[in-house]
């Protein structure tokens, strides 16, 4: 097994991006939209006036190696150093400045062994310096342990407070996500809920279950591909790690070396470990899990002001706090955001508004003619003879709907039998260079079918697909409502253009690229980017490319290069300024980007553009906003921007809440315009990042992200989940992954 939980940079400190930017040096934040009071979930730290930090090398004479001995040698001295410290080895933390620079102190080890201790000042440091912030949150996980609550990978949770779900074999631990850090005007505590899912069950219970079920023969095949990639929980320790592999030339008798001597495994363990694994497949499971997790925001205020309250009511965390003169705000930081205007939707030959508190124009665009579609004359249906009804039923549907969307069908059946080697048969056979479009009608969500349809369609005779398992289409009630999906995402497969909203700029390219890590293909990641080819942001190139483990994050940015070739063709003219949308970007590789992709995306595009701009997108962050309107407490409505209180001094960001959410609370997206040659203001930034939103044809409503950010997951996923390949160049400038 392989430890979870990783000690790195999550917060990506130290990466100033801004200075650079002479546009924003003096004000970062937009004006327009309406105002709008809201509260988030951070906290000021309170310190005493003139609060310093003060850090001292300790030196130890003759040296003494265990760290425990060289502490407790040390804190002999508390009439010196005073009750409050921090010792990490090495450098001692104070609050109060010793009164001499270098203080030498005299102690015993239990052997009668003399050692010198000379305590040396090296640092004054300001409550905003980097080591002040970190030291800030060694301090609040000391707070945390304080009230019982044990770490579990970054975040802390109550094992003392576990909400059983019994039907299921399931136990949460409430907790919260923690960070301290230097925001706009103040050092704040940023805290959500968090909640960590366990099986109850053991791996031996599972392992046992398992063999009951499917016999002695296949069982270890089927337990390794169960458990492998699965995290544990060991209890004796709170501690997580991954399954990486499971010997089974071993048994609990075996033993191995701890310390100078053999000890067997089972010794060694006292428990085994409790499970938790993805359960997102099982809708039962996730519909009873959301009841317990996903808290409406006025819940979710309650418990963070309760998390803040017990701090303040318990004594001993209160004690821990008033040693190094800190505290926390009682409330929740209050802040003013901005909403901006809805979009007015075009399509067709004709324009409309939506209901912003939905941001869903689903109903609005029944009936409409699309901007545009290409007639669909050459394409087949595939099914099997028991999903014949269904099919046809599919087909008379699709007739229906897809005439109002000016996007008539005509068709070319065809049944296969339900075995996925027939089924591909089918597809060499039928399927030729004329052919627009497969539609594939599956008898379950079995992935390996899936996967050799989209093998074949996306690599080895390229053409547009649909698969759509016959579950979907078997009820009546709700086939009006599928068809029409399935119709759009035909168009849109084939290069139709489904609706836009306005864009001022002119000879503008918008790149969204995004990243997935392949699993399967020896863990290679799999690079996408997406690039606008007009003006109305309807129409997209898409490329991707395969990368091998310990390559640089995206080595396939020359793509760029590919997408610039593809512009030039559409437009007879390169673009203007190019605007780029980076997702994926995890924790701690901020820099990584900043100082490696920007000039790689410089290169490929090689000074012919006047104009980049790359902005960083983070779906996975703890910030959350909460409204209050009318007295209650409720998510702010889409179009909320904040660029103020809580976004970065050193960074040019910006938070969005651009989708709707039906239950729980509303996340944020985080913008961080890591590069920008543009000149445009802050407010031109938000208002174009906000109008992407609006322009992801799989979805009659605004998003999450920016579309091409979207469409470069989506097709990322694709390739790394079921063709491991790249896809091929006739599908280019196809949304075919939708």
């Amino acid at each position: 097994t392989q430890k979870g939980g990783r000690r790195r940079d999550f917060h990506d400190a130290g990466v100033n991006t801004r200075q650079a930017m002479e546009h924003v040096k003096d004000s970062k934040s937009g004006t327009s939209g309406a105002a709008i009071q809201l509260t988030a979930n951070f906290f000021r730290i309170v310190s005493r006036p003139q609060w310093v930090l003060y850090q001292y090398h300790v030196d130890f004479k003759p040296p003494m190696e265990a760290r425990r001995l060289r502490s407790a040698l040390l804190f002999h001295h508390e009439e010196v150093l005073g009750s409050a410290r921090s010792f990490d080895g090495a450098l001692l933390f104070l609050p109060n400045r010793l009164h001499n620079k270098e203080t030498v102190l005299h102690s015993e080890t239990r052997n009668g062994e003399k050692v010198q201790i000379t305590v040396t000042l090296t640092n004054e440091l300001p409550p905003t310096s980097p080591v002040c912030i970190q030291f800030y949150n060694i301090i609040f996980r000391r707070i945390l342990r304080i009230l019982d609550m044990q770490q579990i990978g970054r975040n802390y949770y109550n094992p003392k407070d576990p909400l059983n779900i019994p039907q299921h074999r399931l136990t949460i631990w409430p907790g919260y996500t923690t960070t301290i850090l230097r925001y706009e005007s103040s050092i704040m505590l940023c805290t959500d809920v968090s909640h960590k899912v366990l099986r109850s069950e053991t791996v031996l219970d599972f392992m046992a279950n398992l063999r009951q079920k499917c016999g002695n023969q296949r069982f270890p095949e089927i337990c390794t591909k169960e458990l492998v990639g699965l995290i544990v929980l060991t209890k004796y320790n709170n501690k997580t790690y991954r399954i990486d592999d499971i010997a089974w030339d071993h048994t609990p008798n075996n033993t191995f070396t701890r310390g100078d001597k053999d000890i067997s495994f089972k010794n060694y363990y006292k428990t085994v470990g409790v499970m938790h694994s993805t359960m997102r497949a099982d809708y039962n499971i996730m519909k009873d899990l959301n009841t317990h997790t996903k808290l409406e925001p006025e819940q979710r205020e309650v418990r963070l002001n309760r998390f803040v309250s017990n701090i303040h009511t318990n004594t001993d965390a209160q004690a821990e706090l008033d040693k190094w003169g800190l505290n926390f705000d009682k409330q929740l930081l209050h802040l003013t955001g901005r909403v901006l205007p809805a979009e007015r939707i075009f399509q067709g030959p004709k324009s409309y508004d939506y209901n912003p508190r939905a941001a869903d124009w689903s109903k609005e665009m029944r009936g409409m003619p699309l901007i545009s579609s290409p007639p669909l004359e050459n394409w087949l249906m595939l099914y099997t003879r028991r999903n014949g009804n269904e099919a046809q039923s599919l087909l008379q549907t699709l007739n229906r709907v897809s005439g109002p969307l000016g996007f008539p069908v005509l068709l070319f059946r065809i049944e296969y039998e339900d075995h996925q080697e027939s089924l591909v048969r089918a597809l060499q056979q039928n399927v030729g260079p004329h052919t627009q479009m497969v539609v594939v009608v599956l008898p379950s969500n079995r992935k390996d079918k899936y996967d050799s349809v989209k093998k074949y369609l996306c690599v080895d005779c390229p053409v547009p697909s649909q698969c759509v398992v016959s579950r979907t289409i078997s009820k009546p009630q709700t086939l009006m409502t599928v068809a029409t999906k399935i119709a759009l995402q035909m168009a849109c497969k084939m290069g139709g253009e489904l609706w836009s909203v306005e864009i001022p700029l002119k000879q503008l390219m918008i790149v969204g690229i995004d990243c997935y890590h392949d699993t399967l293909a020896g863990k290679r990641s799999i690079g996408a980017l997406v690039a606008s080819l007009n003006q109305g942001m309807s129409r997209w190139f898409s490329k991707c490319v395969l990368q091998h483990k310990g390559q640089e994050i995206m080595d396939g940015l020359k793509m760029a290069l590919t997408a610039l070739k593809a512009y030039l063709k559409f437009n007879n003219c390169l673009p203007s300024r190019i605007i780029v949308y980076r997702d994926g970007v995890g924790d701690g590789q901020l820099h990584s980007v900043v100082s490696y992709e920007v000039s790689q995306i410089m290169d490929s595009i090689n000074c012919r553009i006047n104009t980049l701009s790359v902005v960083v997108v983070k779906k996975r962050i703890s910030s959350r906003f909460f409204a209050h309107i009318n007295g209650k407490v409720t998510n702010p409505p889409p179009g909320t921007i904040v660029d103020s209180e809580v976004t970065r001094p050193e960074w040019y960001d910006f938070y969005i809440v651009s989708q709707a959410v039906r239950s729980g609370s509303v996340s944020p997206t985080h913008y961080n315009v890591v590069y920008d040659t543009s000149g445009l203001k802050p407010d031109h930034m938000q208002r174009l990042t906000y109008k992407l939103c609006h322009m992801y044809f799989n979805w009659q409503g605004i998003i999450r992200v920016p579309a091409p950010c979207q469409y470069a997951h989506k097709l990322a996923f694709l390739v790394g989940q079921s063709i491991h390949r790249e896809p091929g160049v006739k599908l280019d400038d196809l949304l075919f992954y939708l």
